[in-house]
């Protein structure tokens, strides 16, 4: 009993520092610009687009699905 309490206090602990590490990370981080902005969303864009055509490929299935999901582009 002693031990689960112990555990549960030092995860309670790293829960609230990597809280505290986020949270000051955030507040030092400077304001986007509108370049900023545009290139954040490109890449989210393209994140977007890569786990569509994961999921595409899953399934079209086989190692073929590449070759065909290019051919379109």
């Amino acid at each position: 009993m002693v031990l689960v309490a112990i555990v549960g206090a030092a995860l309670l602990g790293l829960v609230a520092w990597a809280t505290t590490v986020l949270i000051r990370r955030e507040r030092r981080r400077p304001e986007t610009t509108a370049d900023a902005h545009r290139i954040e969303s490109a890449a989210t864009q393209g994140i977007r687009d890569a786990r569509r055509r994961a999921r595409a490929l899953d399934r079209i299935g086989g190692a073929g699905g590449i070759s065909r999901l290019d051919v379109h582009e």
